[in-house]
């Protein structure tokens, strides 16, 4: 069966949605949800992915996003994988957990993000789970009316701003208990949804001017990431060991040097390199052992803020080389 179309572009808007499989539940307990919303957090510092809105059902979930830098593709394999792997962790079970891959809308968004907010922010009400809107904490709806802080990754400027620029919180209260709109309405009523909403010049244009492939390669060749001896030097650089250090594999309680699991991390982050292509370069055993040594590392820089603030220079220094993304 072929795979249904998906569409992205640098600034595209996109309603993204998944179930789990068989309509199982993907969300049990709140620390789930809390690390769903964590990867949320990641995925905008790593991808620059965009969060606009979001609503955590018991077996689906509802995303708003904006991508820079047209890198839907990434971000969702990125998003969906962890939260796989880690539901299956705290759960017992392994095997896939969505039903397929997401369900993404391309949007035309400022004639819908308003109505699209509603939407994704009445789910709970709609399944009956609330009677008030504002007691159900795992959506960003609270933050749209100032009964939540608005986390650093999420946007509510564009939605907002679509209401007027004055009593924004009110005013939006005011338009979610509104009638909704019967067009968006018919519209996700459909047996198949269409991959984009917009008007018919809207569809026209992506439908006829738009690479079909997500992970375009014009973006794909501008970015310019450090090589693995670029990230090597800089770490052995900034903790002042010889790159020996870094290319040592020891075994053993207190053996691992925290410049080579620095250098590991980094080759992630700004290398945009695969657990498994950090394990073979790095002599490991398995993309396990190389995703459990950057998880240690990211915990410690949690813990010592000397350490953070090194990484983040670090990171500094290996980016700033870089042009800046491509955007439309």
């Amino acid at each position: 069966m072929a795979r249904p179309l998906r569409l992205d572009y640098p600034g595209a808007w996109h309603h993204v949605i998944n179930r789990g499989a068989a309509r199982q539940a993907i969300f049990n307990t709140d620390e789930q949800r809390s690390y769903f919303l964590s990867l949320l957090a990641a995925t905008h510092e790593r991808f620059n992915a965009e969060w606009h809105a979001y609503c955590l059902m018991s077996n689906h979930y509802h995303l708003l996003l904006r991508t820079p830098e047209g890198n839907l593709q990434r971000i969702m394999r990125h998003l969906g994988g962890l939260y796989t792997q880690f539901y299956n962790r705290t759960e017992g079970r392994d095997g896939p957990l969505m039903r397929g891959r997401y369900r993404a809308v391309l949007v035309d968004a400022e004639s819908h993000w308003l109505e699209l907010s509603r939407y994704i922010h009445r789910n709970p009400q709609t399944a009956g789970l609330v009677h008030d809107l504002a007691d159900y904490p795992w959506s960003s709806y609270p933050a749209y009316i100032g009964r939540a802080p608005v986390p650093s990754w999420l946007q509510t400027s564009y939605v907002l701003g679509a209401i007027g620029p004055k009593r924004q919180h009110a005013r939006y209260q005011a338009f979610m208990a509104g009638d909704s709109d019967e067009a968006l309405s018919a519209f996700y009523n459909k047996l198949k949804i269409s991959p984009v909403l917009g008007s018919e010049d809207f569809k026209a244009q992506v439908l006829s001017g738009v690479d079909h492939d997500i992970d375009r390669p014009e973006l794909r060749s501008a970015r310019r990431l450090p090589t693995v001896s670029q990230i090597v030097q800089a770490t052995c650089r900034h903790f002042e060991v010889p790159e020996a250090v870094i290319w040592q594999s020891r075994r053993g309680r207190g053996s691992r040097s925290r410049a080579r699991s620095v250098a590991m991390y980094l080759c992630q982050e700004v290398g945009d390199m695969r657990l498994s292509t950090i394990a073979e370069v790095f002599g490991l055993t398995s993309y396990a052992s190389a995703g459990a040594t950057i998880r240690q590392l990211k915990a410690r820089i949690a813990r010592d803020a000397e350490l953070g603030e090194t990484v983040q220079r670090l990171k500094c220094d290996l980016t700033s080389k870089s042009p800046p993304s491509i955007v439309s």
